[in-house]
């Protein structure tokens, strides 16, 4: 355990799980307010749509890789899993016993990540997650893609296709294949936004094949085999399907009963856990009827830390804030200087979404928000 021991026994304690978009910037905003504890499985945030970047250009990494004490100077860090929750305590895997008055859950989706190859990175796995494997990993993935002549990309929503757009403009001398099962990209916004992504990917000459999966269990010899009968030769593969929800470490908990058939947990207008006063569920996990973005994350990050406050003064829960879940927006960065943005019925393609986001992927806005200089000494 790290940071501020001990404490203002006068203050509540409020335990944190999950130190991604909406955990640490929860725990950063209330380590002034209350006995702050952080628990999650690794020592570091990492801001995660910078994280293709960081794979063609692992400097990037410096500033999006952030240790949690460096935001967290009066917060206690627990470098553990959570593995059960109680009406007072959260047990970690090493069996920690936390109380907490206040509790926030955070874990979001398990990350399984673009970083996921056919072969076994016990590597990076192995031991205390920290900044420096990380730092590593993306140095050992970068020299993996530079080696490379063709790399198969598994997965056409936002993260396959801005990593193939991420490859495409740093070594336009790769051989780049999308593979999809859907049938079409960007399953999760409009037509549209799909058909104008496909159409830069193309003109980069990224090959796209809609329709089909890839069995990566059983890859031979850098031959890998569709659903549809074909043969794919690459070097190298990224895995970039969806990620299993960050809930099946409450399926045996108090909690149980407050996940909804897909694992999500059910929350209240004011975030709070449906059934529960001094539980909150921010993020990802939750069952809030709107795309999973990281700024929306941030802005359940700053309801949640509102109410909290309120409560631990005191306050009417009638004051509580409302969160009231976003309309569409969503912006796939395409290389470093383009991007596609869809807001509302609205499709934008090219340089103006690019500088919104592809340029530096909003990582010293987050860098800021954490209370960090937004570019390193």
């Amino acid at each position: 355990m790290e940071g501020g021991l001990g404490g203002d026994e006068k203050k509540k304690k409020v335990v944190v799980v999950g130190g991604g978009v909406a955990g640490s910037l929860v725990a950063k905003t209330l380590q002034d307010h209350a006995h702050v504890v952080l628990i999650d499985s690794k020592e570091y945030f990492e801001i995660p749509w910078a994280s293709l970047r960081s794979l063609v250009e692992p400097s990037f990494a410096e500033r999006s890789v952030i240790n949690h004490s460096e935001y967290l100077p009066n917060a206690d860090i627990v470098i553990a899993a959570a593995t059960n929750v109680t009406e007072s305590e959260i047990l970690t895997e090493q069996g920690q016993l936390i109380e907490y008055d206040y509790l926030v859950i955070a874990t979001g989706h398990v990350d399984t990540g673009a970083l996921a190859r056919s072969e076994k990175l016990s590597h990076y796995q192995a031991g205390l997650k920290t900044r420096t494997k990380k730092l590593s990993q993306y140095q050992s993935e970068h020299q993996k893609i530079k080696s490379s002549n063709t790399i198969l990309i598994v997965g056409g929503g936002p993260t396959g296709v801005e990593l193939a757009g991420e490859i495409a403009v740093d070594f336009p001398d790769k051989k780049v294949i999308v593979v999809h099962r859907g049938s079409r990209l960007l399953e999760f916004i409009g037509h549209r936004a799909s058909r104008k992504a496909l159409d830069w990917l193309t003109s980069k000459k990224v090959e796209v094949i809609l329709g089909q999966s890839v069995n990566l269990s059983s890859v031979s010899d850098g031959a890998y085999q569709t659903s549809g009968g074909e043969t794919i030769t690459a070097d190298c593969h990224f895995n970039c399907t969806g990620k299993p929800m960050g809930s099946s470490w409450l399926r045996e908990t108090v909690l149980k009963n407050s996940l909804d058939i897909h694992g999500r947990l059910m929350v209240d207008e004011n975030l709070r856990v449906k059934g529960r006063t001094n539980v909150f569920g921010i993020g990802d996990i939750t069952d809030l009827p709107e795309i999973k973005q990281g700024y929306l994350a941030h802005r359940h990050a700053q309801v949640a830390a509102k109410n909290l406050k309120l409560l631990m003064a005191g306050g009417e829960e009638r004051k509580m804030g409302i969160y009231k879940p976003a309309w569409p927006l969503a912006i796939v960065s395409l290389g470093r200087n383009e991007a596609v943005m869809q807001i509302f019925f609205l499709t934008i393609i090219g340089w103006i979404p690019g500088m919104i986001k592809s340029r530096d992927l909003f990582v010293g806005k987050t860098r800021k928000q954490l209370g960090l200089k937004p570019d390193l000494l």
